[in-house]
């Protein structure tokens, strides 16, 4: 059957797709508060890496200076399409009030979110990027038999702090986070170890650094991630699209609903990365 204007068209408008889908989606997932938005136009992006900076040194004067270069790879992201096909009513595709569009997007923004971060906490995803736990050289650092204090936090920010990073933000499970918030920052403090963040009371910090809660990080050996956001890249393609077709369903007088982004990780500096776990 031939598509048209009536049959096949955007239900939300181009222009709305940003604020109604992309937005929301960096906001809510973990993969848009621990990564750095990056939004190209391309089908990929390059990001330059220096892996060994020129060489100073002293010279006499009137000597000749040593000519030496940097040497730069890059790592290259193309993002991998993320889409969800869904049904609704030809009464709610029809309804054109602000509501209306609002309700569409926010649905899809809770899917969209979720797949997000379950690919970002996974080594692999069929179709889609490799996320944290494929990227190879990270640092790591041991808590031993548990949590009991600040100890490996610290750890980690120095691990980090060797391949010239620093910590900013720490990303854990749910099940990990409620264990947290029952230590102290020593054993003879009576002060939590997750400290309250002034201007977002809903954030709980480790050393000044938020802690995020992700449902989809792995609950096995007490994962927590020490990210910087510097090295840590969310790539997102331009031309996201949220699409109706009323001709699949026209017998049951239903809309197919589909939402269309391209997204992918860009991790320019493993080492940067901290994996804190338990044995």
């Amino acid at each position: 059957m031939a598509t048209n204007s009536t049959t096949h068209a955007s239900i939300i408008a181009p222009a709305l797709v940003g604020d109604l889908i992309i937005r929301p989606l960096i906001n809510q997932s973990i993969a848009g508060q621990a990564l750095t938005e990056t939004q190209i136009a391309t089908a990929a992006i390059n990001f330059p890496v220096v892996t060994a900076d020129p060489a100073a040194g002293w010279v006499a004067e009137g000597a000749e200076i040593a000519v030496t270069d940097s040497t730069v790879t890059q790592v290259t992201v193309t993002p991998s399409k993320l889409a969800g096909l869904s049904i609704i009513s030809r009464e709610l595709a029809d309804d054109s009030s602000p509501a209306a569009a609002q309700l569409i997007g926010d649905g899809l923004v809770r899917d969209m979110s979720r797949k997000l971060d379950t690919a970002l906490f996974a080594a692999s995803t069929t179709n889609g990027p490799s996320g944290l736990a494929g990227v190879s050289g990270v640092s790591t650092v041991s808590a031993g038999a548990g949590y009991t204090n600040a100890d490996p936090f610290t750890a980690a920010e120095f691990a980090s702090a060797t391949a010239n990073g620093v910590i900013s933000a720490w990303v854990t499970s749910p099940t990990v986070a409620q264990a947290l918030s029952n230590l102290k920052e020593t054993t003879t403090s009576a002060r939590p170890l997750l400290q309250p963040d002034p201007t977002t009371p809903s954030v709980r910090q480790i050393l000044g650094r938020p802690l995020l809660v992700s449902p989809y990080c792995p609950t096995t050996n007490n994962v927590v991630w020490g990210v910087d956001a510097r090295f840590a890249h969310l790539v997102i393609r331009a031309g996201a699209t949220v699409e109706a077709d009323r001709s699949v369903y026209f017998t049951s007088d239903r809309v197919a609903l589909k939402a269309t982004m391209r997204v992918g990780f860009g991790w320019t500096n493993p080492a940067a990365l901290v994996k804190i776990t338990t044995t």
